[in-house]
């Protein structure tokens, strides 16, 4: 039995899913259980997605056929030839849709469907770095206009010289954390510095943590273990930009964890974004336990999401991308910094998937 065969086999009970999520969704009683009614149309949206692309790759099929046909029993040479034409671009088309449904096949993680907290933080480079974690945030942005995701800064701390010292911003939407969760770790960067005058390439890195943003229901935080600090927020280099004590520190007793917010005028939406925070970096924390067990049995191909392991190096001068955990490289990187990105995060979650078949 062929591969497609397999993969045929998989849509077409995908398909009777399907139906019965239609029904689902039907029922006026089910949006009276939030937690059922959210979960049931994360499945419907991803089963929605599989089945139109599934439906699209059946009707490129059929056209190939029909090509080939025409190609084999055309009495007309210019017919004949015509269709022969058509053949090799139906087929990469054909094959492009077979790689994607094999990535929408990939087994879900129940995180997959959660809206992530990413944070972003310049290492080793100085303004170098700071700058191209200005980048890397845009780069996201961009990744996250195509895909329809809401972004909403949460805390940045900006530098001088027109980068991010630190930012964090969470980002919502449909399978947010399944396409982005292979992002966190060290983002080495190659390239001329525009205050370098001898043409001298430099290399510098920025850290990347995504995490799985946690519900009231995931993670209970007791007020007795949260020391809350109110101050006046401060701007680049130090400079106040407000009168009000509107910043907000919460320190978690037990973890030792701080988490910083200041992007808003409004202590009351500073103190409700460190908390979301907060609440993330603690949900974190109990799901890498959980990963540690995991990995000890199998390690993942594709990286524990462990921040201080470098997972790609983006080379300026030679408009090359690596992603080092899986060997890839792609001379694109002007186009990946626009937040053409797919390539990349397919590749890493057909690894996935491969190393979880292995396992």
């Amino acid at each position: 039995m062929t591969d497609t065969t397999l993969l045929e086999k998989r849509l077409e009970t995908i398909k009777i899913r399907y139906t019965e999520l239609q029904t689902l969704i039907a029922d006026p009683d089910l949006p009276k259980n939030q937690k059922r009614y959210k979960e049931t149309m994360q499945e419907y949206g991803h089963v929605d997605e599989t089945i139109t692309l599934y439906s699209e790759f059946l009707s490129k099929r059929k056209e190939l056929e029909e090509a080939r046909e025409m190609a084999e029993a055309e009495d007309d040479p210019e017919l004949k030839e015509m269709a022969a034409e058509e053949i090799a671009p139906l087929e990469e088309i054909v094959e492009k849709l077979v790689q994607k449904l094999k990535v929408l096949l990939v087994p879900r993680d129940p995180l997959d469907g959660k809206d992530i907290i990413v944070e972003i933080r310049a290492g080793t480079g100085g303004d170098e770095a700071s700058l191209f974690a200005a980048d890397l945030y845009r780069m996201y942005g961009r990744y996250a206009e195509t895909r329809k995701w809401k972004v909403e800064v949460m805390e940045a701390s900006e530098t001088e010289a027109g980068g991010f010292k630190e930012i964090i911003f969470s980002v919502s939407g449909k399978s947010v954390y399944g396409n982005l969760r292979y992002e966190s770790g060290v983002h080495r960067v190659q390239r001329v510095p525009a205050t370098e005058s001898q043409g001298r390439i430099h290399t510098s890195a920025v850290t990347v943590a995504v995490l799985p943003e946690a519900e009231d229901t995931d993670i209970k935080i007791k007020d007795a273990d949260v020391k809350v600090d109110v101050y006046r927020s401060s701007g680049p280099g130090g400079q106040s930009v407000n009168t009000t004590d509107s910043a907000v520190r919460l320190t978690h007793l037990p973890t030792g964890l701080v988490v910083i917010c200041q992007d808003e005028k409004s202590q009351i939406k500073n103190k409700a974004k460190a908390y979301r925070v907060l609440r993330s970096r603690l949900y974190e924390l109990e799901e890498s336990k959980k990963q540690a067990e995991r990995a000890a049995q199998r390690k993942s191909q594709v990286g524990t999401g462990d921040r201080s392991e470098r997972i790609r190096t983006y080379n300026f001068p030679q408009n090359r991308i690596t992603d080092h955990r899986i060997s890839l490289t792609l001379y694109k990187l002007e186009q990946m910094m626009q937040g053409e990105i797919d390539e990349v995060i397919d590749a890493l979650k057909v690894s996935a998937l491969e190393d979880a078949l292995k396992g």
